[in-house]
């Protein structure tokens, strides 16, 4: 039986966009500008120069890096949170579950501008809303957890408007195997980030005695990013969003890679928000500390959090790019191999805690090393099973999808759960959040699926894009693919 595309047709091709204001042969952001991303080894002039690719690269990866520094620095004080609002587990992981639900239910606008507009502006736009709310989330009193949680809602803004587009940029401006570094070292930003928003949170507030400063810091550092310059020319539109969304949902690579974001976020999501907490009721349960918010616990997740996003991100893409032409599914396999390879470390992560918390931590750093195998590798992924104009589209409905099913509810999920099994016993609370950390292993092994099934479409549906936007750089095609783009 002959293998089948699910890029079918060339009415699922979209009107070339080109940029507005460029005077270069080969237009910034357009259609033509990623062609290399799918076939390395064409010619290409680049639309800007190297110089200016690479201050714009670094400009984005400390967009990166802040926003995740900004998103865990919560988790890194969640006890002194939980202590000044006096409120339960479930009350406190629905900071996070608001956090994520503006930022889901934004993207999927910042991606139809970023596809049609100026990504530069809307860049700004958002990262400045961005700037505000998070200023005057530090300054809440403790009879406003609900300004608090309106204001984290809010924040989501400033990450709905960059990381839609900022993959997008990043396959402009570079192509074939650099590009696939540069999206490791975007993406490698996340647990890096992550970690140090638990570090520099926590230390900020030990450091004043009071958590509020933990945000006010970090507002200081964003606001020195408004100065930085970021290249990008405006594009313009000529398919509708539904036809864009058609040509998505036809694409099965594209949609169970995107059910195992979907799992990997809700995974990270539980686990980054809840362990710190986790780790400092284990101290309690074993006499090591007399009560919670032992602040030594943010400090080591946070370094093992750095540590195996930079690891984990920089074996996954070179396993990508060694394994990638010999094996033309190796992309979904390496996810599946990170995602059901940290189940049994969650596991043990999980039942080991009450016992040893150095033994805790080794197993932590496993199953985070096997975990952050996938973010560049994903990304990466997208970029090439997607043309190039619908990738900010296809990033932010991934994205929405991801985050609602995903690490928008699992930390308030968690947080129920546990409140449900011993309710109204705070002896027991290190037991019932043990008990619902449970959950996470099941999905560990159910994204392992989603990337199994991707393995099977990924080859053919990465080749019918390359015909689609570059038919001459494509041979061997099957004649079932052939057929269809007729």
């Amino acid at each position: 039986m002959e293998p089948r595309a699910s890029v079918t047709s060339f009415k699922d091709i979209p009107v070339r966009r080109w940029s507005l204001r460029s005077s270069c042969s080969l237009p910034y952001g357009s259609f033509a500008n990623s062609l290399a991303s799918l076939a390395p080894d064409a010619e290409e002039k680049p639309a800007i120069s190297p110089k200016r690719a690479y201050v714009t690269m670094f400009v984005l990866c400390y967009v990166n890096l802040l926003n995740y520094m900004e998103r865990y620095t919560i988790a890194g004080v969640l006890t002194d949170i939980q202590k000044f609002f006096d409120i339960k587990d479930s009350t406190a992981g629905l900071l996070q579950t608001v956090f994520i639900c503006s930022f889901l239910l934004l993207a999927p606008l910042f991606g139809y501008l970023g596809d049609r507009y100026n990504r530069k502006y809307i860049m700004i736009g958002g990262l400045s809303v961005w700037l505000l709310t998070a200023t005057a989330s530090s300054f809440v009193n403790e009879s406003q957890f609900w300004l608090l949680a309106l204001l984290r809602g809010l924040v989501g803004t400033g990450e709905a408007s960059y990381s839609t587009v900022a993959p997008t940029i990043i396959s402009d401006l570079f192509t074939g195997g650099k590009r696939s570094i540069m999206i490791c070292i975007f993406y490698i930003f996340i647990p890096v980030g992550s970690g140090l928003g638990y570090i520099t949170g926590r230390g900020f507030a030990s450091l004043t005695g009071d958590w509020h400063w933990a945000l006010r810091v970090r507002t200081f550092f964003l606001f020195t990013m408004q100065k930085c310059d970021l290249i990008q020319k405006g594009v313009t539109e000529q398919s509708s969003y539904l036809e864009d969304v058609k040509y998505l949902l036809k694409n099965k690579s594209y949609v169970w890679s995107s059910l195992g974001v979907t799992a990997l976020a809700f995974l990270t999501g539980a686990l980054a928000f809840w362990l710190p907490n986790f780790l400092s009721r284990a101290r309690v349960y074993q006499k090591l500390s007399d009560k919670p918010g032992d602040s030594s616990d943010s400090y080591i997740f946070g370094a093992v959090t750095v540590a195996t996003g930079i690891l984990g991100g920089a074996l996954g893409t070179s396993l990508s790019r060694r394994f990638r032409d010999k094996v033309p599914n190796a992309d979904p396999l390496i996810c599946a191999v990170g995602m059901l390879g940290s189940v049994p470390c969650l596991f043990i992560t999980i039942f080991v805690a009450s016992a040893s918390i150095p033994a805790t931590y080794v197993f932590i750093f496993l199953g985070e090393l096997l975990l952050s195998l996938n973010w560049a590798v994903l990304a990466d992924i997208l970029l090439y099973v997607v043309v190039p104009t619908r990738r900010a589209t296809a990033e932010a409905l991934q994205i929405t999808v991801g985050h609602l099913l995903g690490d928008a509810g699992s930390p308030y999920l968690l947080g129920v759960i546990s409140d449900a099994i011993y309710p109204g016993s705070p002896d027991r609370n290190f037991d019932s959040l043990k008990y619902s950390l449970l959950l996470c292993p099941v999905v560990g092994i159910v994204g392992g699926v989603f990337f199994v099934v991707t393995a099977v479409y990924i080859a053919e549906d990465r080749k019918a894009v390359q015909q689609l936007s570059c038919p001459h750089t494509v041979t061997n095609t099957s004649p079932s693919s052939a057929h269809m783009l007729q």
